[in-house]
């Protein structure tokens, strides 16, 4: 389970970072940034804390209100036409430092994976770190949970993707949905899905 001891180890104020949605065929790349409150963080809360995947959707839903009574929350976005223009790591790397220039006086960052993005605080890699720390952990379900209700509300505008349910990812249903319907302004132009399915362009659907 993850724990503080990094963030104990470390001193000062550290925020937990990690991002959902690179691999999305639609919508933004979402990063979120979470400084734990040791004094008032309930040991009850820190031992619920996981890694998002490894948690059911109404269980991240209930921590993420937990976590705004006990935690300094930073989320940043970089939409679909930030992603065509830079790529997706600069990309996230984008959305990851709006995250963290949303909190004050952070002195380290601890970042789930091994690239380090350029932000305004030191940044410490840490390779499966939402299995370790709790602070990466915590930001983990923010993002998601964020994330994932962004892509429902995209998914009453635009129906027929399933983005309720696979919330922009390349699920069989909503890659059938794209050679039907055509893409959205949502959907990620330079991702190279587009030309494995439609070798050379994609219908783009009329709004």
């Amino acid at each position: 389970m993850p724990t503080l001891i990094l963030e104990r180890q470390l001193g000062g104020r550290v925020a937990g970072l990690d991002e959902v949605g690179r691999g999305s065929l639609a919508g933004p790349v979402i990063a979120a940034a979470v400084v734990l409150n040791v004094a008032s963080l309930p040991m009850s809360l820190l031992s619920e804390i996981d890694d998002s995947k490894r948690l059911m959707p109404k269980k991240r839903e209930g921590l993420l209100t937990a976590l705004t009574a006990c935690a300094d929350i930073g989320i940043g976005h970089a939409d679909v036409a930030e992603i065509d223009a830079r790529n997706i790591l600069q990309a996230t790397f984008l959305a990851m430092a709006r995250a963290i220039d949303m909190l004050r006086g952070v002195d380290y960052a601890i970042i789930d994976g091994k690239n380090v993005p350029p932000l305004s605080c030191s940044v410490i890699p840490l390779v499966k770190g939402d299995s370790f720390s709790a602070s990466i952990a915590a930001a983990s379900i923010v993002a998601k949970v964020t994330r994932d209700r962004l892509m429902r509300r995209l998914a009453a505008v635009h129906p027929g993707y399933g983005w309720e349910t696979n919330v922009g990812y390349g699920t069989t249903a909503h890659l059938n949905a794209m050679k039907k319907l055509g893409i959205t302004p949502h959907h990620r132009r330079s991702f190279a899905f587009g030309k494995r399915i439609f070798g050379k362009r994609i219908p783009e659907r009329q709004i």
